[in-house]
């Protein structure tokens, strides 16, 4: 077959999808029906004459109009990473001390730019065509929105380029979707509007005893309005919304070279995509100063809501010098401008438990209240010593805020409102949920726990629901309102679980029976029958049928496949205090088995990088206990693997070598060197001592390498790295620099 036929089917087929997307999905065609149905005749005719080019991808194989995201994960070609947040002026002041430290006498510049608040998504081109668009996710893998994204008119399909000699090989485009303020007010009154429509409707329908329409739910904010939209099914619905785009960054590329990431932001412009008008080179820090004042002070008339300010160094190579942490950058912060603040009557203080047991006061308020963009009616005040030190009385006219624009907390009381009916808060000395007595569980610490882990409703309940999570096992469908059912059904029927142990069990004939409370959404407390007197109650799981709903299928299919998931999410998924999704995936990396972890001793799991002492004793003190044990182990005869793939795939050529990389690389980024040394067992490690094996260079290295001719540590060029890589530590040794001497040149 002709390398031309290949090539002009390859060009009819995107070129054929690209007019039914607009079609379909846009509802805005881009070429007469005469004109699309000569392309789609010529490429039958090629599948005719070579039918190996009829694919199941192909045009002809598929049916028009049929376009459906369904969210699969997906890997990034290079990890999205968090930025680290500055609250007040030190924070920022020592971020930037830690840079010019690092830098030394090297000039640098700083970048600045808006913090938008909306949606992470990265989109990858490759020869200019945008193939893939994924979530952040957790920062390795994201769900594919591509359907979806392709519907937002900012974002070209096609890169522009000079002829197509300047659009690179492949980019990796990070960005923000977010919708406008004026374009999200416009459409809650739309949304509301309709209401008002379909309740009218519903008046007539009601009177016939048909069917009535549903309402539409009004968006609290235009984040949340832009990830509504962004994560629909039907990539229609988000096309109907008014979504924007503005792109902050480049990942995994190939192709081109850019010297400063200002230089990147104008040729990103060229190619087509929406940049932000608001960037600004500055040379220190009074000039990153001056920007966050001038955004301060003018942030409600920028056209789409910020957060804060975003500093990054601007030279892309001095960013490979700085490095990252496991989860952010070391080269640029966010500077968080402080959130908005308004005042509430308190009219109570209540105790929540949490899944480790800690006892939090949180204050409800008598009336929600709008702060920074959505309704708050409770607000952490952490613990009983908080509570005195802000000096809250119940009753007392409270300040309100968003602690980083994401938690609501209680500043303190306006006093000067105060009637004199205020009264001070009492902290309970019992679980509000099972009567086990609140006490410190070790000396000095001042949050009181309930320790009754194994029998307490709440700590049961909050468990399940975080393995659930997105943050564990990411179950869709085991939510808090389910683990709520699952966990504390009425009487007579009994709970299906008991704990986290029976989730991978659970079955129709459990969850059918199941019923549950309906409470009131502006309360909370449970709505009575006006007849009867009694608490209304439904079926949570089942239709008024008797029948299973939807969702509940979904819910078993969806904890037979969460059995797959990888090992670090059923080490975070455990509830282990002190164990946070970082500390789970250094576990998971350092003994990929999770009877390894439990085998290791206190100081071997200390030994571990992201660990200590601390974290390691709560691993041990842990699976001292019997029952959690038998939770393993019913989960493990659920089916539920407790290995890494990675384990299985092959030797560990690496295994017990410690290896610091430094430098800009130009094989491997950061992220791609540190796991290519992992899969083959090595630790990599931030800091240069004795015990490291090798230090990786690149192009500026900084001190690392200076710290490795002190310790007689041996250095590895590029070179060296891909022998270390392919042949092992002995060869490499072969080529390694010896560190008593400079690296020879060229």
């Amino acid at each position: 077959m002709p390398a031309e036929a290949r090539a002009r089917h390859r060009e009819l087929a995107e070129e054929i999808d690209g007019h039914r997307f607009r079609y379909y999905v846009t509802s805005q065609p881009t070429v007469s029906d005469a004109d699309f149905d000569r392309l789609l005749r010529e490429l039958e005719g090629l599948e005719a004459e070579y039918p190996v080019l009829q694919t199941p991808d192909s045009p002809t194989q598929k049916v028009a109009g049929s376009y459906r995201t369904e969210f699969t994960t997906v890997d990034h070609l290079e990890r999205m990473l968090s930025l680290d947040n500055a609250f007040d002026e030190e924070e920022l002041s020592a971020w930037n001390d830690r840079v010019a430290a690092e830098l030394s006498a090297t000039p640098y510049h700083y970048l600045c730019e808006l913090k938008v608040d909306g949606l992470a998504v990265n989109l990858v081109y490759e020869n200019g065509r945008l193939v893939r668009a994924l979530t952040r996710g957790d920062g390795r893998a994201g769900e594919d929105i591509t359907p979806n994204v392709r519907t937002i008119a900012e974002i070209p399909e096609e890169l522009r380029g000079d002829g197509g000699h300047d659009v690179p090989e492949l980019v990796e485009i990070r960005g923000e979707v977010y919708m406008a303020t004026a374009d999200f007010e416009a459409l809650n009154a739309e949304l509301a509007a309709e209401n008002e429509r379909r309740r009218a409707e519903n008046v007539e329908l009601a009177k016939d005893g048909k069917r009535q329409l549903a309402m539409f739910h009004l968006f609290a904010n235009p984040r949340n309005a832009a990830a509504g939209s962004l994560r629909q099914k039907d990539p229609r619905i988000t096309a109907a919304r008014p979504l924007s785009m503005v792109v902050h960054g480049i990942g995994a590329r190939s192709g081109f070279e850019i010297a400063r990431l200002s230089e990147a932001y104008q040729k990103l412009h060229a190619w087509g995509l929406p940049t932000t008008k608001y960037a600004q080179v500055v040379g220190g820090l009074d000039e990153v100063r001056r920007y966050i004042s001038r955004y301060g002070e003018h942030r409600h008339s920028v056209e789409h809501e910020i957060d804060g300010v975003v500093v990054k160094v601007d030279e892309i190579a001095l960013q490979g010098r700085l490095g990252s942490t496991a989860r952010a950058p070391r080269w640029a912060i966010a500077w968080k401008y402080p959130p908005e603040e308004v005042n509430g009557r308190l009219a109570s203080i209540e105790i929540g438990i949490g899944r480790t047991g800690r006892a939090t006061p949180y204050a409800v308020l008598e009336q929600p209240v709008l702060v920074a963009g959505s309704m708050v009616q409770y607000a952490t005040l952490h613990n009983q010593e908080v509570v005195k030190q802000k000096g809250v009385l119940i009753g007392d006219t409270v300040t309100l805020r968003k602690a980083g624009d994401v938690i609501p907390e209680i500043l303190g009381p306006v006093e000067d409102l105060r009637t004199g009916d205020e009264h001070e808060f009492v902290m309970p000395k019992e679980c509000p949920e099972c009567g086990t007595g609140l006490r410190a569980m070790s000396e000095g610490d001042i949050d009181l726990r309930c320790p009754n882990a194994q029998g307490c409703p709440a700590q049961i309940r909050e468990r399940i629901a975080y393995l659930g999570g997105r943050e564990s096992l990411d179950v869709e469908g085991l939510g808090y309102v389910a683990a709520t059912a699952l966990t504390q059904p009425l009487e007579p029927a009994e709970p299906p679980l008991k704990d986290e142990g029976g989730v991978f069990d659970l079955t129709m004939e459990q969850l059918l029976p199941i019923r549950v409370l309906v409470r009131d959404p502006k309360t909370g407390m449970p709505k009575v029958d006006e007849k009867t007197g009694e608490k209304k109650a439904v079926a949570f799981f089942a239709n008024s049928k008797g029948e299973p709903k939807k969702n509940t299928g979904a819910l078993l299919e969806n904890l037979a496949a969460a059995k797959e998931r990888p090992l670090w999410r059923f080490v975070n998924g455990l509830s282990i205090r002190h164990v946070g999704p970082v500390a789970a995936q250094a576990l998971a990396r350092e003994f990929r088995d999770l009877d390894r972890v439990f085998a290791a001793s206190e100081e071997e799991l200390a030994a571990a990088e992201g660990v200590g002492p601390t974290i390691a004793k709560a691993i041990r003190d842990w699976y001292a206990e019997e029952w959690h044990r038998a939770i393993i182990e019913r989960w493990r005869a659920a089916g539920v693997r407790f290995t890494e793939e990675a384990e299985e795939s092959g030797p560990r050529p690496l295994e017990g070598l410690t290896v610091v990389v430094t430098g800009t690389l130009t094989t491997h980024t950061r992220d791609g060197a540190k796991e290519a040394l992992q899969v083959r067992g090595a630790k990599v490690t931030g800091s240069v001592s004795k015990k490291t094996s090798f230090v990786v260079v690149g192009e500026n290295p900084g001190g690392k390498y200076d710290k490795a001719v002190q310790a007689k540590v041996p250095v590895l060029d590029e070179d060296g790295f891909a022998v270390l890589l392919e042949e092992g530590p002995e060869a490499a040794r072969e080529r390694a620099v010896n560190p008593e001497e400079e690296p020879a040149s060229d």
